[in-house]
C-alpha cells in the first residue's frame, strides 16, 4: 500500500517521516518577539549583578594599561559626568557577557523549528563551542593583544605624561575585546553553512589566498596599532581558527555524507 503524499508545505526531513511544521509570518515575528524578551530580561539581571562590582570591573579592565603607565601617568575624565556613564557601560557590557551562554540558547531555540530532529542535537555542543570560543577571544585579547598594543602606544610616548580619557580608553577595550570574541566565532559560522551544505573543505581550501588577505584586513580594523608585529599578533588566531574550520566543515561533510547514504537506503 502507498503511502498518501505529504501535506501541503510540509518539507520532508531525512529520517523517515520526518516533517517540519510550517509557521507563518506572525508565529515567527511572535517568537522573535518572546525570545528577544527573555534575552532583555537576562541581560538586565546581568546589569543588575554587575553594577554592584562596576568599578571593580573596569579596574580589572585598565590593568593591561596602567601596568605600563611611566611614573605620573593615569586614566582621567574630562566631563562631570563620564564617570557615571562609564559605570554604566561596564555595568551593561558585563551583564551581556554574563548572560551570552542563555542568549546563545535563546538563539538555537529560534532556529531550531526550523530543523531536523538529527540537527537539533547540535544544541549543546553549540552553545558549549560557541561560549568556549567567545570566551577565547575575549581572553586572547586582554592577555595578549591589548597588552600588546598598549605598550606600543606608551613606548611611543616616551618623554610626555599620558593623561587617558576613561571613556575613550573603555570604549577602546571593548571594541577589541567584542571584536576578538566575534572573530573567534568563525568555526561556529562555518559549521552552520557546512550543515547546510553551503560551504566545503575543498572550497575553503581553494580560497585559503582570498582568505588571508580579508583576515589581514580585518586585524587592521580590530588593531589599534599599525605596525607589523601587531598587526601579526592580531591575525595570527584567525589563521589558526580557519584552518581549523576546514577541519570542521570537514566532519560535517562526512555526516552529511553518512546521513544521504542511510536515507538511499531506506529508500531502496
Amino acid at each position: 500500500m502507498r503511502e498518501p503524499p505529504p501535506a501541503a508545505g510540509a518539507a520532508r526531513g531525512p529520517e523517515t517521516g520526518e516533517s517540519l511544521k510550517p509557521m507563518t509570518l506572525l508565529e515567527h515575528l511572535d517568537e522573535l518577539r518572546r525570545r528577544l524578551m527573555r534575552c532583555l530580561m537576562a541581560i538586565a539581571v546581568g546589569f543588575a549583578v554587575s553594577y554592584a562590582y562596576h568599578e571593580e570591573i573596569f579596574q580589572w579592565l585598565a590593568v593591561p594599561l596602567t601596568r605600563y603607565l611611566p611614573e605620573g601617568g593615569r586614566l582621567v575624565y574630562l566631563k562631570l559626568q563620564e564617570p557615571f556613564m562609564l559605570f554604566l557601560k561596564v555595568a551593561l557590557f558585563a551583564g551581556i557577557f554574563l548572560a551570552a551562554p542563555f542568549l546563545l540558547w535563546q538563539l538555537w531555540l529560534f532556529i531550531s523549528p526550523g530543523l531536523y530532529r538529527h540537527e537539533k542535537r547540535y544544541a549543546l555542543p553549540f552553545i558549549v563551542f560557541a561560549s568556549t570560543l567567545f570566551i577565547a577571544g575575549c581572553a586572547f585579547a586582554y592577555f595578549i593583544a591589548l597588552p600588546s598594543a598598549f605598550q606600543f602606544f606608551i613606548d611611543m610616548g616616551k618623554g610626555y605624561t599620558p593623561n587617558i580619557d576613561i571613556d575613550f580608553f573603555f570604549d577602546l577595550v571593548l571594541f577589541i575585546i567584542l571584536g576578538m570574541g566575534a572573530v573567534f566565532q568563525l568555526p561556529v559560522v562555518i559549521a552552520f553553512l557546512s550543515m547546510m551544505g553551503m560551504v566545503t573543505p575543498r572550497f575553503l581550501i581553494r580560497k585559503f589566498r582570498h582568505a588571508v588577505v580579508i583576515i589581514f584586513i580585518v586585524a587592521a580594523v580590530i588593531s589599534p596599532t599599525t605596525d607589523a608585529l601587531n598587526l601579526v599578533i592580531f591575525a595570527g588566531p584567525m589563521l589558526v581558527l580557519y584552518v581549523l574550520s576546514i577541519g570542521v566543515s570537514w566532519i560535517f561533510m562526512r555526516r552529511r555524507a553518512k546521513t544521504g547514504a542511510v536515507d538511499d537506503a531506506s529508500a531502496a
